[in-house]
């Protein structure tokens, strides 16, 4: 099953806010994206019916290994698209706002090209 670009926006959030914090909840997600908490609440469900998450008893959540596979998959292109535009001359703040969108739409053959060109210029 194809994740779509709403889930895998979700996982990455997940990924970063548990590098940051210890525990990740629903309001967390909901604070962090700007959205509902029944948005959130939906998508939450969906995530844990696909198998990317676990939510425990306390609603504490995790990303599953597939999940958690998804998540530094889609953060690394995130991480290398925005590199890439502000190398060249893209303010972070807008490079960072336009790899989320690109992100999710960009083959692997065009994201390894550039991964190599990042690290030829190093």
């Amino acid at each position: 099953m194809r994740l779509q670009e709403s889930g895998e926006m979700y996982l990455e959030t997940i990924l970063m806010l548990s590098k940051a914090n210890p525990t990740v909840r629903s309001i967390d997600i909901s604070e962090h994206m700007g959205y509902s908490k029944p948005s959130v609440s939906r998508a939450v469900g969906l995530l844990k019916n696909g198998g990317y998450i676990e939510v425990d008893k306390d609603g504490f959540i995790t990303l599953t290994p597939s999940g958690l596979e998804i998540a530094e998959k889609i953060f690394e292109r995130h991480t290398i698209l925005t590199q890439m535009l502000v190398g060249l001359g893209v303010d972070p703040e807008t490079a960072a706002a336009d790899a989320c969108k690109m992100e999710h739409a960009i083959s692997d053959t065009s994201l390894a090209a550039i991964k190599a060109h990042l690290e030829a210029k190093q």
